[in-house]
């Protein structure tokens, strides 16, 4: 290491860094693939691929793409005030709701704080409390999600900022409304409670809450949402928060200007209003969990029931399977790096997607001859 590499902080020195899903055209190279025969199933895209009311509406945007985008987002604060009902000084926009968690660590952790996060949750929780050199405090997860109990005992005087996903990313598991206004409750108002609900669309009816009408009597709430996944845009890259004014005007204070680009902005108001698309990516979701469940329970695999738009599903050796799977070009997720090793991530792809997945597993598990 070079010396001026010496004067990073340690705590910065010491991250592992974030290691995304595999790219499809990078198995084709590796393998010698054609792309167009690759499945891609590691990283909870939305298969259907951008609404047409998105993609209309990205391709009218670049024609001014020469001019900087708005940095305020004004016209999507309008529209998401106006969907989610709430103040447009209640929002913070992100490059993706990535942005979002680590605008909220910027704002809230320093060195000689503390952040709260679950064993098994989101690895962007721990990377940014390690990025702005806070002490981690990770939890051990109950049935392979939040333990909210053991969370809430588990901060001290110097925690700033507590996470939360749910449904929770990479296992799926699920917290009832109920349970996540009592555990709100419970934690000191000092405590920043970032709740991660990037997957929230995918909720069945019967599991749904409306978080957003907790924020008055939870002034520490940030609520993280992303256009990533039901919404079918994240190449775009847009995310937003909803917070308490205050917080809200904080976090705004350390974003970037022109962190979510114009033609994003665009896809992303556009999206927000395509009820059709959102009722189908629902639907091709549900669907497809269930075809996944149904294919992985018959070949005699446990899996972690869903919410999200995945399924973890246990398979032993779980680095030769994603290997062999590759092999065969389909694309799952490890998660050993989440304390998983003997499971895989599988994204719910479109009924073709995912009959090849499950075609290809069977013949990876068979014994050999």
């Amino acid at each position: 290491m070079i010396d001026a590499c010496e004067l990073s902080p340690s705590w910065i020195r010491g991250i592992a860094p974030y290691v995304p899903g595999k790219p499809s055209s990078e198995l084709a190279r590796e393998m010698g693939l054609d792309e167009r025969d690759i499945v891609k199933l590691a990283s909870n895209e939305n298969p259907l691929g951008p609404g047409p009311a998105a993609l209309a509406a990205m391709q009218a945007a670049l024609l001014d793409i020469a001019r900087y985008p708005d940095g305020n987002g004004f016209d999507m604060k309008r529209a998401l005030a106006a969907h989610y009902k709430v103040d447009a000084a209640q929002l913070v926009l992100g490059n993706g709701s990535n942005d979002v968690l680590e605008l909220a660590g910027r704002t809230f952790l320093t060195s000689g704080t503390s952040g709260v996060y679950s064993q098994h949750a989101f690895a962007v929780y721990p990377l940014t409390v390690q990025a702005q050199g806070a002490t981690h405090i990770q939890v051990p997860a109950r049935d392979f999600g939040h333990d909210l109990d053991a969370m809430a005992a588990a901060v001290r005087d110097d925690t700033r900022i507590l996470f939360v996903a749910n449904p929770n990313n990479p296992t799926g598991t699920f917290l009832s409304g109920e349970a996540l206004r009592a555990f709100l409750a419970r934690v000191p108002r000092r405590v920043i409670v970032v709740l991660d609900e990037a997957y929230t669309e995918f909720l069945p009816d019967a599991d749904r809450y409306d978080s957003l009408s907790w924020l008055p009597a939870h002034p520490n709430l940030v609520v993280s949402r992303t256009f990533s996944k039901a919404f079918g845009l994240a190449g775009m890259r847009v995310g937003f928060a909803v917070a308490h004014p205050d917080v809200a005007d904080l976090m705004n204070r350390v974003r970037q200007p022109f962190n979510v680009n114009s033609v994003a902005q665009a896809g992303a108001i556009a999206a927000l209003g395509d009820a059709d698309y959102l009722a189908r990516s629902r639907k091709l979701n549900a669907d497809g969990m269930v075809q996944i469940v149904d294919g992985v329970t018959r070949l005699g695999l446990r899996h972690i029931p869903s919410r999200g738009n995945f399924v973890c599903v246990h398979v032993g050796n779980a680095g030769q399977v994603y290997g062999d799977l590759l092999r065969r070009g389909v694309i799952v997720r490890p998660v050993a790096g989440y304390g998983m090793p003997e499971w895989l991530r599988v994204s719910i792809g479109l009924p073709e997607e995912n009959a090849r997945f499950l075609s290809v597993l069977a013949d990876v598990l068979k014994p050999a001859a």
